[in-house]
């Protein structure tokens, strides 16, 4: 017998510290930090080196002021005002009335979260994963996912470089206007991959329109 569930999922500002619970909110559970999930721990600085050294230096051996070299892509991103570091997403089924930490719906959500977090990478080859944890260490189980988006082929600046938007239409997204940006075009399919993965479970998707009801509880 299928049960049925809302699926939560947005953009959000990201904070590597909360998740990793290196502070701890107050509306955290510190008796149940232990059962939280960490799928992905990986340094970010690494990650970047691994991303954009080769075409770090290949842009820098095209400079002929060395003002104009970049010495850490990094600190550069770091310093922008056009791009961020990291990007993160969260995702959530139900929500605190029906599918409450330490339930029976609790533990096939997070059956469900893992299958979609270890299946992510695949279907987005241009974000790469760099911290992933589930938490159930607060009212509803949800995971948290944190990436570096870049596109390849870059004609200006470095040939592969930090960019979310061109790293998502890299994977097929193009943006129709304020109401359907890339950005929401992918994280409504990326809604219907974890439907279809919770479908395998016994959990149909229950599509109300609109979830922003729910967004609190991802606060």
């Amino acid at each position: 017998m299928l049960i049925k569930r809302t699926v939560s999922g947005r953009i959000d500002k990201g904070s590597i510290g909360h998740n990793n619970r290196e502070f701890i909110a107050s509306n955290v559970d510190r008796s149940r930090i232990k059962d939280n999930i960490t799928i992905v721990k990986e340094d970010i600085q690494n990650v970047y080196h691994e991303l954009f050294d080769k075409a770090l230096k290949e842009y820098n051996a095209r400079q002929k002021r060395k003002d104009r070299c970049i010495k850490n892509y990094y600190e550069h991103i770091n310093r922008s005002k056009q791009e961020k570091p990291f990007y993160e997403v969260i995702f959530q089924i139900g929500n605190t009335e029906d599918t409450r930490c330490g339930t029976a719906e609790a533990e096939i959500s997070v059956k469900a979260l893992t299958e979609f977090v270890q299946s992510f990478q695949k279907r987005n080859p241009q974000l790469r994963v760099f911290n992933a944890v589930i938490h159930l260490d607060e009212e509803t189980p949800h995971v948290h996912l944190d990436f570096v988006p870049f596109a390849t082929g870059q004609k200006r600046g470095l040939s592969t470089r930090n960019s979310l938007s061109g790293a998502l239409e890299q994977q097929g997204y193009k943006g129709e206007g304020k109401m359907n940006t890339c950005s929401k075009l992918w994280v409504d399919s990326e809604k219907q991959a974890l439907a279809e993965i919770m479908s395998g479970y016994g959990i149909e998707w229950e599509q109300l329109g609109t979830h922003e009801q729910h967004l609190d509880v991802l606060d």
